[in-house]
């Protein structure tokens, strides 16, 4: 099966929002790593997006934009995705957050109702990996 994941690490990131309830983490380079089944061979991508949360609720402040995620949590109802996001996701239930950021002490800690992620754009290619 293909897959598709975000590689949290090193995605640069526009901004980050909150307004009425909705948290938004808007990705101006989003890492997309695609695994083609039947094959050893991954690609890396980049793609617009923005990851949002929904009836969020943000502990402490939002970290300074631009900036590039270090890595960190992202969680929806059991699953708990360290470093990565799977694409697609849209979860209602129990969501949660907690990233790093490079440069930056602090973190962007919230709960939430339900995440989405939406993508803009189309992917462009960067590279092959090679293992």
């Amino acid at each position: 099966m293909d897959s598709s994941t975000i590689d949290l690490p090193g995605s640069e990131i526009a901004s980050i929002t909150l307004n009425d309830g909705v948290l938004s983490v808007n990705f101006s380079r989003a890492i997309i790593i695609k695994t083609m089944s039947g094959s050893e061979e991954r690609t890396r991508w980049w793609q617009t997006g923005a990851l949002v949360f929904e009836d969020a609720e943000v502990e402490g402040e939002l970290p300074t934009c631009p900036c590039v995620c270090a890595g960190g949590d992202v969680g929806e109802n059991v699953y708990t995705y360290r470093d990565m996001l799977p694409l697609p996701l849209e979860s209602q239930g129990r969501a949660h957050c907690d990233l790093r950021f490079t440069d930056q002490s602090v973190t962007l800690k919230a709960t939430a109702s339900g995440v989405k992620l939406m993508m803009e754009d189309r992917p462009q290619y960067i590279e092959h990996i090679h293992a």
